[in-house]
């Protein structure tokens, strides 16, 4: 592991921000996720324009600018010198008074972690998830926008806590009128009749990078993709449901309230794992 914090390089033991930062307090900061693959940074800069549209949108200045926060990830990860690994890009409002006044936060703090990455054991990831729909619900656009990436990420560890707490590996998060926004900690997408849809970022989803890969790729291998609204109903009727993230990757799921869904095979799904490979060489950037 590596960790970048302020402006360079520090230890463990030095890695440490203030009792009063904002982004302890009260959430208030962004982040981002982002892999390396075959010692590449996977699209790096389409990271980078969603970490800045993200600290703009809750009016942070990140420090140095975007300049700062790309040099803190390829000093971080070169540090870091192993071919595969994941990276995690933070900046928080920084230190300030006690309440939630933004203002009194003068100097953002700048973070990077460069670590190894923890997957889903083989015969796991072969067989596919277990998913339960959880009783966290997605909080309208106009509360906040899921396309933010923030620190406050209550919703999904609630989601994540309630569906392991159920015996599962994910939890199905909904919104206010009951469509589907997205799993804990990933994106969702369903297949019918050969047909690929994932639901719209204006249903509570992120608009994950590895999503906007998927559907890509899908393009590009002439598989009928689409953005529409989807329901519980349409995954327990799906042929095939997965999910996409940075971390994960591509993982199947297995069943949804212990319902089958998408049982082998899995054809688009094994399709685009296929394809994946060639597309993050494509899409990677050199550290």
């Amino acid at each position: 592991m590596k960790i970048w914090l302020g402006e360079g390089l520090v230890s463990k033991d030095e890695a440490q921000v203030s009792v009063f930062d904002h982004g302890l307090l009260y959430g208030d900061g962004v982040f981002e996720g982002i892999r390396i693959y075959g010692g590449r940074i996977f699209r790096f800069y389409d990271h980078l324009d969603r970490f800045a549209t993200s600290a703009k949108a809750i009016g942070l200045a990140l420090p140095g600018g975007i300049e700062r926060a790309e040099k803190a990830v390829r000093e971080t990860a070169r540090a870091f010198g192993e071919p595969e690994g994941y990276i995690r890009l933070i900046c928080t409002r920084g230190e300030g008074e006690l309440g939630v006044d933004p203002s009194t936060c003068a100097n953002p703090t700048l973070v990077c972690i460069a670590t190894e990455l923890r997957l889903f054991p083989a015969q796991t990831l072969e067989r596919g998830l277990d998913m339960v729909t959880v009783s966290v619900r997605r909080p309208a656009l106009d509360a906040v926008d899921p396309r933010v990436k923030s620190l406050n990420y209550l919703n999904n560890v609630l989601a994540k806590r309630e569906a392991r707490l159920r015996g599962a590996h994910e939890g199905l998060i909904l919104n206010h009128a009951g469509h589907v926004a997205e799993a804990s900690v990933a994106n969702i997408f369903a297949v019918k009749g050969g047909v690929l849809t994932t639901p719209p970022a204006t249903d509570g989803g992120l608009e994950g990078i590895t999503r906007a890969s998927v559907l890509e790729v899908a393009g590009q291998l002439g598989i009928d993709a689409r953005e529409r609204s989807l329901s519980r109903f349409d995954l327990l009727g799906a042929d095939e449901v997965f999910l996409t993230g940075s971390g994960a990757g591509l993982v199947p799921v297995a069943t949804l309230d212990g319902e089958t869904v998408g049982s082998p095979p899995r054809p688009v799904f094994d399709r685009l794992v296929e394809a994946f490979p060639a597309y993050r060489e494509s899409k990677g950037v050199a550290i």
